[in-house]
């Protein structure tokens, strides 16, 4: 199984990645879960990936897609990081996760993953990458509503988040500025792809009650493709 699909595309300026486009859980590894629980945030970035497609289309450019739920192992996370191979999300207890070999499951997933990202930034070199996600209205246990509709996550390179912050209020949207949380603690990928290697980037984090039908996704796909266009000189 691979861990990416690429999508290519013509427009080298920018990148876009996905992390966690799939709920995908391969036939030999048993989660223990409900399996209706794989269409929960817990298992997907709902409306994540359609938002992703969509934009590729419209700026005609590269795009990265995950392939693999982040119930198996979450890509966006640090390989020593607690939350790697969750044993509990969101209130779920993941009990196939507590006896994992994780450094099998890294090898598999993990790291082939991170290769692709690397390979190909090295290869493009964009301008800007876009790493796509979408967050919950409101946590399944122990969570408080969530007012934004979109928010910016960043850790120490501003150079595109700023703007785009400002892109969002300008539009009218409810803007969490490293909201729902920081990307001063959840911006793994960004930071080792794009900061590391000084391209500016930002992670989007669309509220996903707006992004679970084709319409919403598609809107959102143009509003990103706006804000695109206003980052790139």
């Amino acid at each position: 199984m691979s861990t990416a699909e690429i999508l290519e595309g013509g427009v080298r300026d920018v990148l876009l990645l996905c992390d966690h486009a799939s709920n995908a859980v391969p036939a030999d590894i048993d989660l223990g879960i409900a399996p209706g629980l794989l269409d929960n945030h817990i298992a997907i970035d709902i409306g994540a990936a359609a938002v992703t497609r969509g934009l590729a289309a419209r700026l005609d450019c590269p795009a990265i897609l995950a392939t693999v739920s982040r119930l198996v192992i979450d890509l966006h996370r640090e390989p020593d990081h607690i939350g790697l191979i969750p044993h509990r999300s969101d209130g779920h207890l993941i009990p196939g996760n507590e006896t994992v070999d994780k450094a099998a499951r890294i090898a598999r997933f993990h790291a082939p993953y991170h290769r692709v990202l690397r390979d190909r930034i090295r290869a493009q070199r964009p301008r800007l990458i876009l790493s796509i996600h979408s967050f919950t209205p409101c946590l399944e246990h122990g969570g408080t509503d969530r007012p934004w509709q979109v928010g910016v996550l960043y850790n120490r390179d501003t150079r595109a988040a700023h703007p785009t912050v400002k892109f969002f209020e300008a539009r009218g949207f409810v803007t969490g500025d490293n909201e729902p949380y920081s990307g001063r603690l959840l911006n793994a990928t960004l930071n080792r792809h794009a900061e590391a290697q000084g391209i500016p980037s930002v992670a989007i984090e669309i509220r996903n009650d707006l992004i679970r039908d084709a319409a919403g996704a598609e809107e959102w796909a143009g509003v990103l493709a706006d804000l695109a266009a206003h980052l790139l000189p």
